[in-house]
């Protein structure tokens, strides 16, 4: 009984956290449960109650059903499309491969160069290794955050599985940045609730710690600071990264998370462009709110909300 139990409940959370649009219908099309995406999606959901007819039709949520047998019950999973989905989703695939073509075009150019210098007389054919290396590492650290962007939006990663309590997560991350934040001229501080958790995987919440620092120290410049926060607000728990470098400008700032998108000092760097829009899909995966924003007198703020 205990282990019935257990599966009825397992089975109840995975449909409850999905993020597909799910509905569970008896053998007469009424509805015996629904996803929390379908819930925010379709109207006029009801339990007990037939599901709008329009739903089971071919146009415009495109269903599939799959007929299951529960306790020997009949039911069927129903899986839907919101309209536009499949052309929005078409449109953002293309406009993806294109930047991953172009981004990787830059650094695979610069490196066929390099090797057709070596190949000239008198060449500092040591130093052109050295740069060569720098941008074959380059490559692949694109080609991992495509990967892992590509892993997020699949759900082939899980983001929020558990409750992570944050301190020591920051901690940990900040150290095993010192040394890169120290040669960059960027000194890292922190502010931390030692009770506060988050609804993220520890491995989740590390990547969100560490593409914040690290856009720090990358861009923000010499002699900056960087400080991590986390405190609760009422019912919420707040995580920020406030810098003290040359910030960004107010017409760059609705853009920082898009994928690829760089400010103007940001161009010059080598930096993959996808940091950020791989904290926002991170945080917004898991329920929470991300936003930039200047600070007085310079700097970006980064402010991420999860609600309780």
């Amino acid at each position: 009984m205990e282990n019935h139990e257990l599966e009825a409940e397992r089975g109840r959370r995975l449909l409850e956290e999905t993020n597909e649009i799910v509905l569970v219908l008896d053998d007469g099309d009424r509805l015996v449960a629904a996803s929390r995406r379908a819930r925010e999606a379709v109207d006029g959901l009801a339990l007990g109650e037939l599901v709008p007819v329009e739903l089971l039709q071919p146009e415009p949520w495109r269903p599939r059903r799959i007929a299951v047998e529960f306790d020997r019950r009949r039911e069927s999973l129903v899986y839907l499309r919101e309209p536009g989905d499949l052309a929005a989703y078409e449109e953002l695939r293309a406009g993806f491969t294109a930047a991953v073509s172009h981004e990787l075009r830059t650094p695979l150019a610069r490196l066929l160069a390099l090797l057709e210098t070596a190949a000239l007389p008198s060449s500092d054919v040591q130093g052109l290794i050295e740069q060569a290396k720098a941008e074959v590492e380059q490559i692949r650290e694109l080609i991992d955050e495509v990967l892992f962007l590509s892993e997020l939006e699949t759900g082939r990663a899980v983001v929020a599985l558990t409750a992570t309590r944050a301190a020591p997560v920051v901690r940990e991350v900040l150290d095993g940045l010192a040394e890169r934040a120290s040669r960059a001229g960027v000194a890292l501080t922190t502010e931390l609730d030692e009770t506060a958790e988050v609804p993220l995987r520890p491995r989740m919440l590390r990547v969100v710690l560490a593409n914040l620092a690290e856009n720090t120290i990358r861009y923000a410049g010499d002699g900056v600071e960087l400080s991590i926060t986390v405190r609760r607000e009422d019912e919420d728990v707040l995580i920020t990264a406030a810098d003290t470098g040359v910030g960004v400008s107010e017409a760059d700032l609705p853009r920082l998370f898009e994928r690829f998108y760089r400010a103007d000092r940001a161009r010059a760097s080598r930096g993959t462009g996808l940091g950020l829009a791989i904290v926002k899909h991170i945080v917004t995966s898991a329920g929470g709110r991300v936003q930039a924003s200047g600070r007085p007198g310079g700097g970006l703020q980064i402010r991420i909300v999860f609600s309780g």
